[in-house]
């Protein structure tokens, strides 16, 4: 019972994401409304997407957090309204379709980028168990919401158009709100190296799909967007969440890879195993891949006090990759190699990107010291979590028993994960002079007289968990005995 507690917190966080990734495959992905225009919106859209998500990751240091601006959801609302606007007007209008198009996909991407980049803000206070939860489950809501809008007629799928944003943007809003406030993002900026490596991984992973998305669209189902397939892994990790015993992000890591190849390792044989094999193989592993990198660059936020729009925001720009590899399948398509042919040379270029990339993340000593992919031999993710979330709880009950200050708060969360304090200092822009006062003072109020003993009163937050835990049980086991 212990994994599902607090299960209602994330609703919010469901429908913030869950409606966002709806509206974009209503309009640009898989749109119900199509636009009159020569051009496909959705390869603008994709520009929009991540040269926003560039140009944030840049002007960071003035922007971030966003969720703390005034302009951030209101122009993020107001973007997704005029993209929705945009693209049924153009759906209704031949002369002015072409620009209003594009005027559509430049706002829509835009204004899903920031969506997201402030659904990530909210995410990144909640241990990394939660956040793969919450994620996985708002995939899993968007598909039959998109499924549910692609039945209505064109006077409610208009409505739901402008209803989907207005919906995840108070979401996203509320539940940011309902973090601790000392474990909201800070606007610090430490030392770090760009972890370029993963996310050069996931560049690799998204040309292999970009080279099959025209015909994964064509496969019912298969496609990164709300999907059949997208909801096959987001409810695979949600039931893998609730019902196994342990939840190894090893053996997690290891999957997308082996989905990816058998997926295109079929793509010469389609004709005799079926089209929809192949599609919803590579899907998934895509899918699955995306997820498990945002979940490591989660970490890297979390533990070195990185802004998270800076790693989501460079990370955005992986989308453009999928678009280059499409434009080479497109280019391949009009040679005068036969079929057969382009097919196999296809799958073997894509095979060869995914193993090399593979290669590329888990060959290197010095990954797991730079940038902490450690985080991929976790051995279980929902235990490791729980351990975060009783020491986050811990924190509370002691900066509320002692009345911490704000700062002495932000320090003893920081000091119960082991942080040294030189990277305390660079997190907060603080002297080591003013540091060594607050710990001190912290020590006074709480009643220690050493880091050891701070230490101490969290190394047993399990053991304490379990002994209320037992207490409960034998609680219900007396009632149940005074029922009989």
């Amino acid at each position: 019972m212990r994994r599902v507690d607090h299960l209602e917190q994330m609703i919010p966080y469901m429908f913030a994401h869950g409606c966002a990734r709806a509206w974009l495959t209503l309009l640009f992905a898989d749109p119900a409304v199509a636009p009159l225009s020569p051009f496909d919106p959705h390869v603008p859209f994709d520009y929009s997407f991540a040269l926003a998500g560039i140009g944030i990751a840049l002007a960071a240091r003035r922007v971030a957090p966003l969720q703390e601006s005034r302009w951030a959801k209101p122009f993020a609302l107001t973007l997704c309204i005029v993209a929705s606007v945009c693209m049924l007007a153009a759906s209704r209008s031949l002369e002015l379709a072409a620009p209003l198009a594009l005027a559509g996909a430049v706002a829509g991407g835009a204004g899903f980028l920031l969506i997201v980049l402030l659904n990530a803000e909210a995410l990144v206070p909640l241990s990394l168990m939660r956040i793969l939860l919450y994620q996985a489950a708002s995939m899993l809501v968007a598909v039959p919401l998109t499924y549910l809008c692609q039945g209505l007629g064109q006077p409610q799928l208009a409505l739901a158009l402008f209803a989907l944003p207005a919906i995840a943007v108070p979401c996203v809003s509320f539940a940011y709100r309902t973090t601790p406030e000392a474990e909201r993002p800070r606007s610090t900026w430490p030392r770090f190296t760009f972890p370029w490596k993963p996310i050069l991984l996931f560049a690799l992973y998204s040309f292999a799909y970009g080279l099959r998305e025209q015909q994964l669209l064509s496969v019912d189902g298969a496609g990164m967007h709300s999907s059949l397939s997208t909801a096959i892994v987001s409810g695979s990790l949600v039931a893998a969440f609730l019902l196994a015993r342990r939840l190894p992000l090893s053996a997690l890591y290891r999957s997308p890879v082996l989905l990816m190849v058998c997926g295109f390792l079929l793509v010469p044989m389609e004709g005799l195993v079926g089209r929809a094999a192949s599609g919803y193989l590579i899907s998934m592993g895509y899918t699955l891949m995306g997820l498990l990198l945002g979940l490591l660059l989660y970490d890297l936020a979390k533990r070195m006090g990185i802004a998270i729009v800076v790693l989501m925001g460079a990370e955005k720009m992986t989308y453009l990759f999928v678009v280059w590899g499409g434009d080479c399948a497109s280019l391949l398509a009009t040679s005068p190699l036969p079929t057969q042919t382009q097919d196999v040379a296809l799958m073997a270029a894509a095979v060869m990107l995914v193993l090399a990339g593979t290669l590329i993340l888990l060959s290197e000593k010095d990954l797991a010291s730079r940038w902490g992919i450690r985080l991929i031999e976790t051995d279980d993710l929902s235990e490791e979590g729980r351990r975060v979330e009783l020491v986050a709880a811990r924190c509370d009950e002691i900066a509320r028993q002692c009345r911490l200050s704000p700062r002495e708060d932000e320090i003893l969360r920081l000091l119960a994960q082991g942080t040294s304090n030189q990277t305390i200092e660079r997190e907060l822009f603080i002297a080591n002079g003013t540091l060594k006062a607050h710990i001190q003072h912290i020590y006074a109020k709480i009643g220690v007289h050493s880091r050891k003993e701070l230490l101490a009163l969290f190394e047993d937050a399990g053991a304490l968990e379990a002994s209320s835990d037992e207490k409960r049980s034998g609680a219900k086991i007396g009632e149940r005995a005074q029922d009989v």
